[in-house]
């Protein structure tokens, strides 16, 4: 018997791939894009970390949602301080996850179903391990003496400017063999590329050139506005106090200098020009700190930069409701502006807590769970769905002793794990949920568990067949899919916008809240009512899609 699941899958999303105001649609705008975080999908050899081999196995699952791509993060070549996000090797695949080999099957599978293939791309920094480094780190006068960011320090001894890092601390550490410190804006263990020098430049070109020779479909860039820092080290000034608990001296800052450098616009665009060379090749970029959106319209505007960008708008997001999404929307300027490109948005991922557990109380989660994902797939944009959202999982308490996130260690308890939101898969309820057979690499919760896929699978009430619901009516829909917002509205928990495209337009009303709201009487057919919606009510967390 194979080892790779081949349940049937159907899929048709042609309805939306031409525009009737700008023609041909490229496959990726409108794109849904399914994120998997290779430790925790599928172990497929017992020792409890999920491997490429076990992605292959299970992308059945994947396909069926109606997805267009999966997002792959890091699988690279690494120690695993920052769990693949502190690259060793760019063109390599760690033996954790598998050989090259596991790679090419992958990708062919994928593309087999018909899903493109995203990976990550890490320009910021790479590992401390990785040869770039140890040669860099040797003398002051060797080949790679300023692929990262050095500097002497003050007369006092200390850093040469105030920058701090993410994880905690100064953004620098001395090193005795070059009698210098060098930067890192994460991990002492992720040193800082110097990206402002042509020939890291080219290399980390070179590295993306080998991935899209071996087929891959588009790149997720990383933390690319921490790419490039300001050469002349000016500190960064003091943030003013807005009412948050700090718990990082990085909160005490204003990034002005240690990111969003202008110079990483020229890089942008040689990317580009490189994945143009491949055809349609997807890019989106990560964008956060503390004015994304100025970074985010820089980095995707006209047609020689990136495809798209998304922050952390909703990930971190204390609460949903109806004003926060009309105003998040609306600095994307979607009713009338293209030119600061086409956006991405995720309500969850590998670093931000379960949505359902952040957003709901616990009474309200099922009714919750399919509110949000009716207006995630509503969304003008891409849309991307992190593994097991699907399913509505929840954010897993992970014990200090059994913590693996070295964000989470270092500020405990102030900081929420990411390790919550990166439990494994729950394919079955079963002690190890059918992720694997031995003690798996974060522990899995009896909640999730009983959340799981084969669960989920024999209930045709449950989120998992929601999801492939809305997926379908989305691809279905032009207007859903990649046509204008227009007239989007917050009246207390109420929020309404309507998708346009053509002659095709679909009203989409959200109610943000566990109160029932009448409604005037709300004409046009129903294509999807969400936890006992009508024309004249929106129930607790109801929605209703209807062609206007």
């Amino acid at each position: 018997m194979s080892l790779i699941e081949t349940a049937p899958v159907q899929r048709d999303s042609t309805a939306a791939q031409t525009s009737a105001s700008h023609g041909p649609v490229p496959w990726w705008k409108g794109a849904a894009i399914y994120q998997i975080y290779p430790r925790s999908f599928q172990d497929s050899n017992g020792d409890g970390v999920g491997d490429l081999a076990g992605i292959t196995r299970r992308l059945h699952h994947v396909a069926r949602l109606g997805v267009d791509a999966i997002w792959i993060s890091p699988f690279f070549t690494s120690p695993m301080r920052d769990f693949g996000y502190d690259v060793a090797d760019y063109c390599g695949v760690d033996p954790v996850f598998g050989t090259m080999a596991d790679f090419d099957a992958l990708v062919a599978h994928a593309h087999a179903l018909g899903l493109k293939v995203i990976i990550d791309q890490v320009y910021a920094h790479t590992s401390d391990l990785h040869p770039w480094f140890a040669e860099s780190r040797s003398d002051r006068g060797n080949h790679k003496a300023d692929w990262y960011v050095w500097h002497d320090p003050r007369e006092d001894g200390t850093p040469p400017c105030n920058w701090q890092s993410v994880f905690g601390g100064p953004a620098w550490t001395w090193d005795a063999r070059r009698r210098q410190y060098y930067m890192h804006t994460f991990l002492k263990e992720q040193p800082q590329l110097n990206m402002h020098n042509p020939a890291v430049q080219d290399a980390v070109l070179d590295a993306a050139r080998f991935w899209l020779e071996r087929g891959v479909d588009g790149f997720r860039l990383d933390a690319l506005n921490h790419a490039m820092h300001d050469p002349l080290l000016r500190d960064n000034p003091p943030a003013p106090a807005d009412g948050r608990i700090r718990t990082r001296p990085f909160d005490f800052q204003l990034k002005t200098y240690s990111q969003s450098h202008p110079g990483m616009v020229p890089f942008i665009e040689r990317l580009r020009t490189l994945c143009n060379q491949f055809g349609a090749i997807h890019t989106v970029a990560e964008i956060g700190g503390d004015h994304p959106q100025i970074d985010r319209r820089a980095y995707t505007s006209g047609n020689d930069r990136l495809n798209s960008a998304y922050g952390f708008d909703f990930l971190y997001a204390p609460a949903l409701t109806a004003q926060f999404v009309a105003e998040t929307l609306d600095r994307w300027e979607l009713a009338a502006d293209e030119t600061g490109g086409w956006p991405s948005w995720a309500f969850e991922n590998h670093d931000a807590p379960r949505a359902v557990s952040r957003w709901s109380a616990p009474e309200h989660r099922d009714a919750f769970a399919r509110v949000k994902m009716a207006l995630l797939m509503a969304l003008r944009g891409n849309v991307i769905l992190y593994q097991g959202e699907e399913l509505g999982l929840l954010q897993d308490e992970i014990a200090f002793e059994h913590l693996q996130d070295p964000e989470a260690i270092a500020n405990w308890p102030l900081t929420l794990s990411r390790d919550g939101a990166r439990t494994p898969l729950p394919w079955e309820n079963s002690p190890f949920g059918a992720f694997t057979t031995s003690e798996p690499w974060l522990p899995l919760s009896a909640d999730n568990l009983a959340r799981a896929v084969a669960v989920q699978e024999s209930d045709p009430a449950s989120l998992l067949h929601f999801t492939r619901e809305v997926l379908s009516l989305r691809n279905a829909s032009a207007a859903l899919r990649h046509g204008a917002l227009i007239g989007c509205n917050a009246e207390g928990s109420l929020l309404s916008f309507e998708r346009e495209e053509g002659s095709e337009r679909v009203l989409c009303l959200f109610n943000l809240s566990p109160e029932t709201l009448a409604l005037d009487g709300c004409e046009g057919e129903i294509l999807l009512a969400v936890n006992g919606a009508t024309r004249s009510a929106l129930p607790g967390y109801g929605a209703l899609w209807l062609s206007a």
